[in-house]
């Protein structure tokens, strides 16, 4: 692993690229870089999803804390967005969730959050890193009475539940609802809120043995939701990734709601209230184009950002937002957490569809879904980053905007990780954009070989 930290904290496959003695020198140089100010014996909470190699990494990472004289304070089984809240409930000096999120149960990752419960900025992640890497600080090692030590939070669960049930105001009492748990970290946590405000609910996946999260099911693999809540006849489905920091919904007929129609049902019900925050949601580049329409048609302001939760977060953070995400589920609602919440976010929108009296399928058609084409131009990886400069390639770009007419569009961005150039092209006829992501992917890869 050339470099440790990536958009999302250090992740790679257990015990091959993420190994204990990694854990243990995370754990370690994480509690000395976040709460070497403290004055007391500082407290870091250690949070996991299910999988198997869980075991491993968070013994090691606790042990790497109490080396650097800090108490790992260990939640057991619970959500991401768990532990940035409870780090600002118990007054943490940091907190650390291992996961890997979505990816197969091989994979694990270490992800740290600061007091505030915040991701680490880019700079405090370089520190940790040049410290493992490059031996740049010296990390005390205490003795005695000084060396760390491992308690449990055991009111970890029960805490994040009544959080998040505080988060609406009233009950789900008379809705019907199937909740796929991706045999991941919401699997206590999030059946136990839902049928403690009322609803009746119907749970799959949510029987994890280690190795099973995220194995076709939760919300990377959403057909299993879609039929079972068709054939059981509920209201809505909800499907959580495997640290449920994400959600999407299926509708009463099985048909996807994504992270854009979760912030438009919840961004529109806040600016019909007058509740929605400089009358703004901030959203990515990747936002479907009906997303655009539907902000302009409905008077609300539309921020975009370089895909990844923690861009949207800053940008947020910057004009003072209080929604923002992804098509992929990571929603934020900053009223109520620092990070993206499966579970808060499932619970709004929930709320809404109850209150409302409406079908999701009629809440979602505030916004129409545009076709999108992703093709990928294959390029000399020196030159991926070049499009922009490139004349031809810029005039195929503006000619194929000025044919939508407003009603669509050209994204062009470099993979970070291959010799590609991703093309995507969203309009209102799948033929026609198809056809022309086809001609100018031809155009990139000529230009850029």
């Amino acid at each position: 692993m050339s470099r440790l930290f990536g958009t999302d904290g250090v992740r790679g496959v257990a015990n091959t690229e993420l190994t204990g003695e990694m854990a243990f020198n995370l754990g370690r140089a994480g509690a000395y870089v976040l709460a070497s100010e403290s004055l007391h014996m500082p407290r870091i909470l250690v949070g996991r999803d299910t999988r198997r190699s869980g075991d491993m990494l968070e013994k090691a990472l606790a042990a790497g804390i109490c080396s650097a004289g800090a108490e790992a304070v260990l939640a057991g089984f619970i959500p991401t967005p768990a532990i940035a809240y409870l780090v600002r409930k118990h007054n943490f000096d940091a907190g650390v969730m291992i996961s890997a999120s979505h990816n197969p149960a091989e994979f694990n990752g270490i992800k740290f959050f600061n007091s505030e419960g915040y991701k680490l900025s880019d700079a405090m992640e370089d520190r940790i890193e040049d410290i493992i890497l490059n031996n740049t600080e010296t990390i005390p090692s205490p003795e005695g009475i000084n060396v760390g030590m491992t308690s449990n939070l055991v009111t970890a669960v029960d805490d994040y539940v009544e959080f998040a049930v505080s988060t609406i105001d009233g009950d789900l009492a008379g809705l019907k609802i199937a909740m796929d748990c991706a045999n991941g970290a919401s699997y206590i946590t999030s059946p136990a809120a839902v049928r403690k405000l009322g609803a009746e609910l119907l749970v799959i996946n949510n029987d994890p043995d280690g190795l099973n999260i995220n194995k076709d099911c939760g919300s990377t693999h959403l057909n299993m939701l879609k039929s079972f809540t068709r054939e059981n006849g509920c209201d809505v489905g909800i499907a959580f990734d495997g640290d449920a920091d994400r959600v999407l919904f299926v509708d009463e007929n099985g048909e996807l709601v994504d992270g854009d129609k979760i912030m438009a049902i919840i961004g529109l019900h806040l600016k019909n209230s007058n509740k929605l925050k400089n009358n703004t949601i901030v959203a990515t580049v990747m936002s479907n184009l009906g997303f655009d329409i539907m902000a302009k048609e409905n008077g609300i302001n539309l921020v975009k950002t370089s895909v990844g939760d923690r861009y949207v977060l800053e940008k947020m953070l910057e004009g003072d937002y209080i929604v923002g995400g992804e098509q992929s589920g990571h929603v934020i609602l900053r009223n109520f957490n620092t990070t993206g919440d499966g579970l808060v976010t499932a619970l709004q929108v929930l709320y809404i569809l109850k209150e409302s009296g409406k079908k999701l399928s009629e809440l979602a058609s505030v916004m129409q879904v545009f076709p999108q084409v992703l093709k990928n131009a294959r390029v000399c990886n020196s030159k991926k980053y070049c499009y922009l400069d490139d004349p031809v390639i810029a005039k195929k770009c503006v000619e194929l905007e000025e044919t939508f007419h407003g009603e669509g569009r050209v994204l062009i961005r470099p993979s970070g990780t291959e010799p590609l150039v991703r093309v995507m092209i969203e309009g209102r006829e799948q033929e026609y954009i198809t056809n022309k992501a086809i001609e100018l992917v031809k155009i990139i890869e000529e230009r850029l070989a």
